[in-house]
């Protein structure tokens, strides 16, 4: 797998990540606990990766 598709598959599950913590009405919940990691895992790699996420990122935590 190149850098490319690597990054572009990153960015792809990093919005999908957003779209489900967005759906979840309990901020509390070990649901939401588990997708926010993830989120974060994603934050740091595409952040590694050198893309900005400014515009990428709805959720801003």
């Amino acid at each position: 797998m190149t850098e490319k598709e690597m990054m572009k598959i990153s960015v792809e599950e990093f919005a999908r990540v957003q779209k489900y913590m967005l759906l979840i009405d309990n901020k509390d919940s070990a649901v939401y606990k588990e997708i926010r990691g993830r989120y974060i895992e994603l934050k740091v790699i595409l952040t590694a990766s050198g893309i900005n996420l400014a515009e990428l990122d709805v959720i801003k935590e």
